[in-house]
């Protein structure tokens, strides 16, 4: 017996000791500043790494001020469908569609004077959106509480100014922003924590394995990119650009920066996850008929061009309406800019100095299409043949073809030259120029 108990303590010196011993794993995400289409790819990594890994739960540690609805939306349903346990750790403000994303965790917590409402959608003018985008941000604030079995009402009222709660300081035509103790007071918030620690020791996580996830470069360059505010930039600066290369010889840094902006967009777009490589493709497609239409007539290529490049920028957002407005500010930017070259700075494309004849035949630099005879003028001659105005004269021994002032002139008529217009001579009958 002594034997075995010697063998099973040698044994056990080889099994690998581990530290945690809840064998829990807690990933603890940042949504911070404004929500916008570029944070769902991260979101979307975070959650998916959790997920491979068994976590127990994902504590987002929460301070925006709001952002994109159609961006909330998504990270919304991504959060609502995973199976891993989500808490939203409110650490200062989860206003607008931060609000939203945290409704659709399973549980919240807040810091003290944290705030979390607010939730009105505003337009690019900072105006009230329509009907229609309320009554749907109204219907997904109501159904995210409910999935979290919440009391819709306070979301609504979050959105949804019209209802009357005058003991939360939101009386009719003021939207609901809750503190940290009304938010637990009407079961939205599950309780109030000083920090991270004090929440990872009240959900009994202190002995569990935290791994904090950051964006890498490439997503924090995406957020930047896809940001609503950016995306007109980036395409203005892309097709200024390459309006200014064709105005510049050789290719330069106005071409380098146009190719740069129009990278750097479908590149967040691409890591963002709204757009795929085919939206890529297509943009080369339409820039090299585009091109070919400089060498090919007819236009057809240029229209399918411009068609193609059209096509991948709308295909590289989930916002029609903010890339229709994004792309109407980059062509006036290279409708100005073409102006100003042309009327300010006298630049004409130098594609067109290739396709098109700019030399003139002009008398000062000795070209002529017909030879001048002006030393024939006050010359005196003969009519070969009558002028009806026209005919021919004899000067000196040479036959000309000339033409009268208009009157009707016999043959054998004294004629005088008058005028030398290239190869039109003008004779005038002697007889009445000497009346």
């Amino acid at each position: 017996m002594t034997i075995f108990a010697f063998l099973f303590a040698f044994f056990l010196m080889f099994v690998p000791f581990k530290g945690n011993a809840s064998n829990e794993i807690i990933y603890v995400v940042p949504i911070t500043e404004t929500v916008e289409k570029g944070m769902y790819a991260f979101l979307n990594r975070a959650v998916q790494t959790a997920e491979e890994e068994n976590a127990s739960a994902i504590i987002f540690e929460v301070d925006t001020p709001g952002g994109a609805v159609d961006a909330a939306g998504k990270i919304g349903k991504l959060l609502s469908s995973t199976k891993v346990k989500t808490i939203a750790f409110i650490n200062k403000q989860a206003l607008s569609a931060g609000a939203y994303i945290s409704l659709n965790t399973d549980d919240i917590y807040m810091t003290p004077g944290s705030t979390m409402g607010s939730a009105a959608i505003i337009n690019s003018e900072g105006n009230t959106a329509g009907k229609k985008a309320e009554s749907y941000w109204f219907a997904a604030m109501e159904e995210a509480a409910k999935q979290t079995k919440r009391d819709p009402i306070y979301a609504l009222a979050m959105a949804d100014e019209s209802i009357h709660l005058p003991d939360y300081n939101a009386p009719k035509g003021k939207l609901l922003t809750l503190g940290s103790e009304a938010a637990y007071k009407v079961g939205y918030s599950k309780g109030t924590v000083n920090n991270l620690e004090e929440l990872l020791e009240k959900l009994e996580y202190s002995d569990a394995e935290i791994q904090t996830l950051e964006e890498s470069f490439a997503e924090k360059i995406a957020r930047l990119i896809t940001h609503p505010v950016i995306i007109p930039i980036l395409l203005s600066i892309g097709s200024l650009g390459l309006v200014l290369e064709l105005y510049s010889p050789g290719f330069g840094i106005p071409g380098f920066m146009g190719l740069s902006a129009l990278f750097l967009f479908f590149y967040g777009h691409l890591v963002a996850g709204l757009a795929g490589y085919e939206t890529i493709i297509l943009f080369v497609i339409g820039m090299g008929l585009i091109i070919a239409e400089f060498f090919l007539p007819g236009g057809i290529a240029g229209i399918l061009g411009l068609t193609a490049i059209l096509g991948s920028l709308f295909l590289a957002s989930d916002n029609i309406v903010h890339m229709g407005i994004s792309i109407l500010i980059a062509i006036s930017v290279s409708i100005l800019a073409s102006i100003l070259m042309i009327k300010v700075f006298g630049k004409k494309m130098k594609i067109f100095k290739k396709l098109i004849l700019t030399d003139s035949t002009k008398t000062e630099q000795g070209y002529v299409s017909n030879k001048n005879r002006l030393e024939l003028i006050g010359l005196e001659g003969y009519a070969l043949t009558a002028l009806r105005p026209s005919g021919t004269i004899v000067i000196e021994d040479e036959r000309i073809d000339a033409v009268s002032e208009g009157a009707f002139i016999l043959k054998d008529a004294r004629v005088r030259v008058v005028k030398a217009e290239g190869s039109r001579i003008v004779v005038r009958e002697i007889q009445k120029i000497d009346k």
